[in-house]
């Protein structure tokens, strides 16, 4: 006897409770690992999975870029395996970069769910380790060329087989990275949060049967489509165009690298098309076609169903045309260490080309870099240390108000900054200054954000890596609007010399050294002379413009304002 069709009112359980379970997963993640980058940065995202390995729901919150690319990992699994080659019990690691198509630290963990001895599902989540091994330590380092000097790679590998721990592997891992306690302590994490999800899904289908559980999760999907393919509807029909630049790969420095997008629109469905994007590189700014795929579905979704929850209906109305060996698609062995550099700056131009189609919703483009440090040594007793912290700064103004400031990226989503207080308290070094930095955004009608000011002094001898984009072309103002500033990264060494850094790895670090991270701000949306009086009086006493440029930007005279109390 077949179970009933799902009526609505269990549509709308199963709704909130996959949900639930992805959230309650990455809980159970959260405050179970053991590096900074998971509990305090939350640099994650946990799923739920279908036996086609197609999303039924992702965690809320978390990575952007992550958007609903846990199906890849756990689908070469079941292209290894089988369906009917996995066990109740089983737990497996994927980090492969052919397959992910990115930096290796970001590790996938995955279990299958079982209802009454009968696969139905998979639990999964992807977390950054502090540590894979190879030659490269934290972020930031342009020094590999292929990904075998990158780390550890481990394809769809049972650390569990039917409950029992693979010792062999388990080792391999413990012996290959830097920092096992913190790297097999978040793998145990993952490994939790998977059986959790599991056993939730198992739960849920024992209270309504698998056929009804699967009805709900299609109607779910038909409703996700249909919501995107309205909004596309809206779009006027056409062929948009739009480019933009990063600086360099890291290693030839006097080479820019092109972003080229086109973007098609015909009826409810959108195409990005990436053909004209910059070939692979012979630097770690590689990422694979998952890479290419998420900045496309980011920019998508932004514009589409916000705050619809992810599954994978919401992406049914967009096609990517990605062809293999651009910077987006690279091909093996190309290395990956620094696969997301590119994809703010990738969603930014895909936003730019619909700009003059929807002018009410695109905003000016924001700081377009993943801008971050990682700082490494040695403390006194000869443990190994590493520093890893990611920066805010400007978004774009938008067509009804200033952009934010000292946010994260568009790609990083909720993640956070490392608070001052635990960098100082693990890690040789002060935070000397973290505040706004004043006339970073552009001008404009509705103001781009800040970018932020942040100074580290070194307390002992280290390396660190600095890895900053767009600090030559800046963040775009839209219909008039000014630009925002560009990314800076200054030493200042403790002799007095000073010097201003793009990229580097490995910089030798003494104490008394500073470095200061000046991010980008938003570029600004409108033109300044239409930006309310009050407003720009607002941000010069508020120290967010100074006097002097409200008046070389906005044609205000250079004197101080002051309202009144």
């Amino acid at each position: 006897m077949s179970n009933p069709k799902a009526d609505p009112v269990t549509v709308e359980v199963v709704r909130s409770a996959v949900v639930a379970y992805a959230d309650e997963m990455a809980d159970v993640l959260c405050k179970s690992a053991y590096n900074m980058m998971i509990y305090e940065v939350r640099d994650y995202c946990c799923g739920l999975l279908d036996t086609s390995a197609q999303m039924i729901s992702q965690n809320r919150g978390g990575l952007p870029i992550f958007l609903a690319d846990l199906g890849v990992a756990v689908e070469d699994g079941i292209q290894r395996y089988g369906l009917d080659g996995f066990a109740e019990g089983d737990v497996l690691v994927m980090n492969h970069g052919q397959v992910c198509g990115q930096h290796l630290n970001n590790v996938v963990v995955y279990a299958p769910c079982f209802h009454d001895g009968k696969l139905v599902g998979f639990a999964a989540n992807r977390a950054h380790w502090v540590d894979i091994g190879g030659g490269r330590q934290g972020f930031g380092s342009s020094a590999t060329t292929e990904i075998f000097s990158e780390g550890l790679q481990m394809r769809s590998l049972k650390i569990y087989e039917a409950g029992k721990l693979n010792e062999t592997l388990y080792q391999i891992i413990r012996d290959n990275i830097r920092y096992p306690d913190a790297s097999l302590g978040d793998l145990r994490a993952q490994i939790a949060s998977c059986q959790l999800g599991a056993r939730r899904h198992g739960e849920l289908i024992a209270r309504y049967g698998q056929e009804t559980v699967a009805q709900a999760v299609d109607t779910i999907w038909d409703q996700a489509e249909k919501a995107a393919r309205l909004v596309v509807e809206n779009i006027p029909d056409g062929v948009y165009e739009a480019e933009s630049f990063l600086d360099n790969d890291g290693r030839a420095l006097d080479v820019p690298i092109r972003i080229k997008v086109k973007v098609t629109i015909a009826g409810s469905q959108m195409t990005v098309d990436y053909s004209q994007m910059h070939p692979q590189v012979n630097s770690p700014m590689n990422c694979g076609r998952s890479g290419g795929i998420a900045a496309a579905r980011v920019a998508f979704k932004a514009l589409t169903s916000p705050e619809l929850d992810v599954n994978e209906g919401c992406f049914r109305p967009l096609t990517v045309d990605l062809p293999d060996g651009t910077i987006l698609s690279a091909r093996s062995p190309a290395a990956l260490g620094q696969w997301s550099i590119a994809l703010p700056t990738v969603i930014d131009t895909i936003l730019k080309a619909l700009s003059s189609a929807i002018p009410d919703v695109v905003p000016a483009a924001h700081k377009g870099d993943m801008g971050g440090c990682s700082f490494f040594g040695f403390h006194e007793d000869g443990s190994r240390f590493l520093l890893m912290n990611i920066f805010g700064g400007g978004w774009g103004g938008r067509p009804e108000a200033d952009g934010a400031s000292a946010s994260v990226s568009v790609c990083q989503g909720d993640v956070r900054n490392t608070p001052v207080e635990l960098q100082e308290i693990k890690y040789p070094f002060i935070i000397e200054q973290h505040a706004l930095r004043p006339d970073s955004g552009g001008a404009g009608r509705y103001r781009g954000g800040l970018g932020v000011a942040l100074t580290y002094r070194c307390l002992q001898a280290c390396k660190g890596n600095i890895n900053f984009d767009r600090t030559v072309t800046p963040p775009w103002g839209l219909h008039g609007g000014g630009e925002g500033a560009v990314n800076t990264a200054i030493i200042e060494r403790a002799d007095g010399t000073r010097q201003t850094v793009q990229k580097g790895t490995e910089i030798q670090f003494h104490p008394g050294d500073r470095v200061t991270f000046l991010t980008a701000g938003g570029g600004g949306y409108g033109k300044p002379e239409d930006r309310d009086p009050d407003a720009l009086d607002a941000d010069i006493a508020d120290g967010i413009v100074s006097p002097e440029s409200a008046g070389r930007s906005y044609g205000r005279d250079p004197q101080p304002v002051r309202l009144a109390s």
